[in-house]
């Protein structure tokens, strides 16, 4: 209702205290939030006896020297159905930012009306206007809900960072198995070449006398085992470029060129450490920033109870070509201002205070699933990355000894002091060892990236200031993004 346009001072005391308003509150602080989210979990001060402590690195796909992957990251990272979609997320995140915060500026909007005698709606009216209004947001209600879109904002990059992260980790660990797919196949082909020439010096023996059927019958049905593996596995091969292919954008048509060799392991990473975990993760970070936004909700919902004034201002200018109007003052301004106080509408205000607090409790258990899962993901990456260091030590000598009893074995079933059984069944084992050991050589590979990634150790450094964005969010109250 109107509250008069004749009396500037009571208008110039209303822009004052909508100048000041109210404080707004602040979202909890980490700790505090670090407490109420995970009450159960003891943070230790460092991961594993030997762990370096110092700060994880940025930019781990450097660390494989390997062009090849640099490349296909940088193909997954421009057409990915997925990251595109994040991207996409972003931009409407900052939509919907910007609309958030729109109301804590005045609104302008201009009028006009115009016709003949006998045109427009035949009132013969003719005139325009300008007109402002301005909430004044004395309890922060519109500071709060900017404050939300912003947060809301700040969680959208950070999952945008992360969906970053793991794709290029995805496709990192892709290009380690497509290559170990390939090895595989290559290891089969040469188990295939190796029964063939077996098989043709059983039949030799067997025709000379020297062998007997029951051998060759072992031998054929030993090359035919292998055939089919080998067939298996160059299937696996095919899918495994696929599946490398989908994830970089392209057709899956199974020809893309993979390396004839895995790249080398890095050296042991830094790991940091675990207290800082949860402010580095672009996850946790992305789930923070909705504990932050469903707090600025509650406020929202609360400040939505209280009265809302506004401030109004006008120039209109209005004429008529059919009537003379009585008063001829041309233009005409006018100031006042609006209030409305809600006094009862079933309840439904209390109701959204309630919805919002029950929003933010979930998000607070959401910031503490995700973080407990982030602790979880760290520890196991780093156990299944040591045990994957051992087994490629201890599966290489297990091959080396292998070749060794193979050709022995070939060289007692030559001299007749040995059997075709024992080379056959010595064959398998090198084999078996060499497939254990090629893909415990990839799986240590694999178990690299799992690590970087749990740690929220970045494949380029966009992540620190991913970080420092977050760092500076958590210390404002809102704002545009």
């Amino acid at each position: 209702m109107p509250m008069g346009s004749r009396n500037p001072v009571t208008l110039a005391c209303l822009m004052a205290a909508a100048l000041a308003g109210c404080a707004l509150p602040s979202p909890p602080a980490p700790d505090a939030l670090r407490a109420d989210a995970l009450p159960h979990v003891a943070t230790p001060p460092h991961w594993r006896p030997g762990d370096d402590p110092r700060p994880v690195a940025g930019n781990w796909l450097a660390s494989f020297a390997d062009p090849a992957l640099d490349a296909l990251v940088a193909e997954a990272l421009a057409y990915n159905a997925d990251l595109r979609m994040a991207a996409a997320r972003v931009e409407l995140a900052a939509g919907y930012a910007k609309l958030a915060g729109a109301s804590i500026y005045p609104a302008v909007n201009i009028l006009a009306h115009g016709g003949g005698k006998l045109g427009g709606d035949n009132s013969g009216i003719n005139g325009g206007g300008l007109f402002v209004s301005w909430e004044l947001d004395l309890w922060g209600r519109v500071r709060a809900q900017r404050a939300v879109g912003a947060a809301q904002y700040d969680a959208a990059v950070a999952d945008a960072e992360y969906a970053r992260q793991s794709i290029a980790a995805a496709v990192a660990k892709a290009w380690f198995l497509a290559i170990e797919a390939k090895l595989q196949h290559v290891i089969a082909t040469d188990v295939v070449r190796s029964g063939e020439d077996a098989t043709g010096l059983v039949r030799n023996r067997y025709t000379v006398g020297a062998g007997s059927e029951y051998d060759v019958e072992l031998a054929q049905s030993t090359l035919a085992s292998a055939r089919d593996t080998e067939r298996q596995l160059a299937y696996a091969e095919e899918q495994a470029r696929r599946a490398l292919e989908v994830l970089v954008g392209r057709f899956p048509a199974a020809e893309l060129a993979v390396a004839s060799s895995l790249p080398r392991v890095p050296a042991p990473i830094p790991a940091g450490l675990p207290s800082e975990l949860l402010e580095r993760r672009p996850d946790v970070i992305a789930a923070e920033r909705r504990v932050a936004a469903a707090f600025n909700q509650v406020t929202e919902a609360k400040a939505a109870r209280l009265p809302k004034i506004s401030l109004t201002a006008g120039v209109t200018s209005i004429s008529s070509n059919l009537f003379v109007l009585q008063d001829h003052q041309n233009p005409v301004a006018s100031l006042g201002a609006n209030l409305m106080f809600p006094l009862f509408n079933g309840y439904g205000l209390e109701a959204q205070v309630e919805i919002r607090t029950a929003e933010q409790a979930i998000a607070v258990a959401d910031y503490g699933r995700v973080g407990l899962r982030a602790f979880n993901e760290v520890e196991t990456a780093m156990s299944a990355a040591a045990a994957a260091d051992d087994r490629v030590a201890l599966l290489r000598a297990a091959v080396t000894s292998n070749a060794r009893a193979l050709d022995l074995a070939k060289v007692r079933y030559r001299v007749g002091s040995g059997d075709l059984r024992a080379v056959l069944g010595q064959g398998v084992t090198l084999y078996g060892s060499q497939s254990a050991a090629v893909r415990m050589q990839a799986d240590q590979l694999v178990q690299r990236v799992n690590l970087y990634l749990a740690l929220g150790g970045s494949f380029d450094d966009r992540s620190v200031r991913l970080q420092s964005s977050a760092a500076q969010a958590s210390t404002s109250t809102g704002g545009k993004p």
